[in-house]
């Protein structure tokens, strides 16, 4: 972002404040609409489109300057909203690469991958952004930009910027039609993964085994 669009972002909060709301709403009607199942071809690309474009909104948050709560203590909300089912359907739409390695910190030396899951984490995100809107829709919209500066940074950021490497892994190998390592040695069950390496289950599994189920052709 530039100076003058941040200098003009100070100028304009209004202006901001709706075009971030409208970028997370989006997702979350998107992904919503996804974990239905009513296209399950098109599960991967379309959840890495849309990954995609809620990190540009991300972005923004992070080269903002620091936004501050008009209130000293956050409002209080009432309970989150149950992510449960969305996890679930996106488990199932998502089964045969729904578990993958992740880095939490590429700049912490010599740090393990842990396991995560593309479904979990997607819920988590989404449980942020409603909750950064449920503060908007009720008016609040500096506690709003405020929440998903704040989540972007501690939480969601890193999570969606995980998923993204994970669904953009999955295309690489079905388009390219490179095989993947067999994952079923990878459980997120699993309470502690080895020092310096991640073990897999010896075996291969060729990418039109993995694009079949997901509806993604292979490259030519």
């Amino acid at each position: 972002m530039s100076d003058a669009t941040l200098h003009a972002t100070a100028q304009n909060p209004d202006d901001f404040v709706v075009q971030i709301a409208d970028q997370v709403e989006s997702f979350l009607v998107a992904v919503t609409e996804v974990a239905r199942g009513d296209e399950p071809g098109s599960t991967v690309p379309f959840l890495l489109l849309e990954v995609s474009q809620l990190l540009l909104a991300g972005g923004r948050l992070g080269a903002h300057e620091d936004i501050v709560p008009d209130e000293r203590y956050e409002p209080d909300l009432g309970p989150e909203p149950d992510v449960d089912e969305l996890r679930e359907n996106l488990a199932r739409l998502l089964e045969p690469v729904d578990v993958y390695s992740e880095v939490f910190d590429p700049y912490e030396p010599r740090k393990a991958p842990v396991p995560a899951r593309i479904s979990d984490d997607l819920a988590d995100v989404i449980t942020d952004l409603r909750h950064g809107m449920a503060h908007y829709r009720a008016g609040r919209t500096t506690e709003a930009l405020w929440w998903w500066q704040f989540s972007y940074f501690s939480n969601w950021g890193p999570t969606a910027s995980s998923v993204l490497r994970a669904l953009q892994s999955v295309l690489i190998h079905v388009r390219l039609n490179q095989p993947l390592e067999e994952l079923d040695g990878l459980d997120t069950d699993q309470a502690t993964m080895g020092d310096e390496t991640l073990e897999f289950e010896a075996g291969r599994v060729m990418a039109e085994e993995i694009g079949g189920p997901l509806g993604i052709r292979p490259g030519k």
